[in-house]
């Protein structure tokens, strides 16, 4: 049956796309995508969600005996396990959603050959499910804050806010990640080298004060996102006293490269993506 023959019967059949004819079944399809597949990852598991929140803990526990114990970079800082165990929280949601996010589209491939099927679904299911991990993961999080000492203060109710540009930043990868990964099997290995370069080149184990060379520490705090995140994660919600992240910058105007990077990998993500999207399952 021809496109106008249908066309007189209903509605026209739309080829595959990334967005599809209606925004409202993207982001319904996201949201359904996403929650049955956080309740299968802990289907059958006797501790369920424990199993999710026990690899950032163990990396904190490692991490935090090796560099307070024996390197004691972290010895001098103020709350130090809390801001450790809180960078290392926040990073694990940027790995998630980003390193799951990489075979996403070609591990749903039944579901991208459905020609109606909106494909920006898949990344943006990815990303909600790592949202979901870290919802639950700030609330222990939040409680070893309090345990160690740091008494809550108004500030804490800009902590959201320092997850949407996480976020944006995260969901752009994702849609880039997923889209190449279609065409050159080599963004896998390639991504996870990434992901160990970039965590340690965010303030994660050391505070910004650390690095001794100040130019040196604004280049880090203003070309990666994630260090500025962190940054000003530290001084809203762990140690009033630590710098800002537009003081550490030297201003409040240098925040806007950092967040030019985010705008731009959300563009760049999405144009890819949906240039992409049609021929994806030709290419699966």
């Amino acid at each position: 049956m021809s496109t106008f023959d249908t066309a007189a019967l209903g509605r026209p059949i739309k080829g595959p796309s990334a967005l599809g004819s209606d925004l409202r079944r993207v982001g319904h399809l996201s949201v359904t995508l996403a929650v049955m597949e956080f309740k299968l990852r802990f289907f059958g598991s006797a501790l369920g969600y424990l199993w999710q929140l026990m690899r950032p803990l163990l990396l904190f526990t490692v991490l935090y005996i090796v560099f307070t114990k024996f390197v004691r970079l972290g010895s001098d800082v103020k709350y130090y396990p809390a801001l450790l165990l809180t960078a290392i929280v926040l990073f694990t949601f940027f790995s998630d959603a980003t390193s799951r996010s990489v075979t996403a589209v070609a591990d749903r491939e039944n579901l991208v050959r459905k020609i109606e099927f909106p494909r920006l679904v898949v990344p943006l299911a990815v990303l909600l499910v790592a949202y979901f991990n870290l919802m639950l993961n700030l609330l222990a999080v939040l409680v070893f804050v309090l345990a160690t000492g740091v008494e809550p203060r108004a500030e804490w109710l800009g902590f959201p806010l320092l997850l949407i540009p996480l976020g944006l930043f995260a969901g752009g990868l994702a849609m880039l990640l997923s889209a190449l990964f279609v065409r050159f099997r080599d963004v896998e290995p390639i991504w996870e080298v990434v992901l160990q370069a970039a965590f340690y080149a965010t303030p994660i184990l050391y505070t910004l004060e650390k690095i001794p060379n100040p130019d040196l520490q604004k280049a880090v705090l203003l070309l990666n996102p994630l260090a500025t995140i962190i940054v000003q994660t530290r001084h809203t919600l762990i140690d009033e006293t630590a710098p800002t992240a537009w003081d550490a910058a030297g201003g409040v105007v240098y925040l806007l490269i950092p967040a030019s990077i985010v705008l731009g990998v959300v563009v760049l993500g999405f144009w890819v993506f949906n240039r992409e999207a049609p021929r994806i399952a030709e290419e699966l």
